[in-house]
């Protein structure tokens, strides 16, 4: 038995050090055509790292006002802040930006201001999230919201449209 837990102990090591090494790799999108992934799945979770945001920061102004503060209570909340704004940062621009929103010629001037009105949104997105890191102030929250409703509609629309088109060209 002692002669395999040796051998067992470098077996785990190196099975440890390779899933944590491989892990950005594991967890990302993988930035090919798989088709796994969706659209509304995506802005739902954008919208759940909003709620989170929030959450964390009525937290923090909370435990800030205690007379006997918690620090440690509140670090976790400001790292938890700051990681959700990153995970809503992340999925705007690996997942919408890199992948979904495809460059428009100027001379197709509907799809080029389609394009344009996208990627600006998506930009507001990625500002008011740096924003809420920054801060605890909940109005930027509240234009994180109005710019992913504002996204939403445009960019579902470019969907239904493109899928409608899809369907006659068949």
């Amino acid at each position: 038995m002692k002669r395999y837990g040796k051998h067992l102990a470098v077996i785990i090591g190196v099975t440890l050090s390779s899933l944590f090494l491989l892990s950005p790799i594991v967890l990302s999108h993988c930035e090919i055509p798989c088709g796994i992934y969706n659209d509304s799945m995506r802005i739902n979770m954008i919208a759940e790292h909003i709620a989170t945001i929030e959450k964390a920061m009525n937290q923090i102004h909370k435990l800030s006002e205690d007379e006997d503060k918690n620090y440690n209570q509140l670090t976790r909340w400001i790292v938890n802040k700051e990681a959700h704004a990153d995970k809503l940062t992340d999925i705007v621009t690996q997942y919408f930006m890199k992948q979904r929103i495809k460059p428009a010629e100027e001379s197709d001037s509907s799809a080029y201001k389609k394009y344009v009105k996208e990627l600006t949104l998506l930009h507001k997105l990625m500002v008011y999230s740096m924003k809420c890191k920054q801060t605890t102030d909940l109005d930027n929250v509240t234009k994180l919201r109005a710019a992913l409703t504002e996204f939403e509609a445009a960019y579902m629309d470019k969907e239904s449209s493109s899928m409608s088109e899809h369907k006659h060209q068949h």
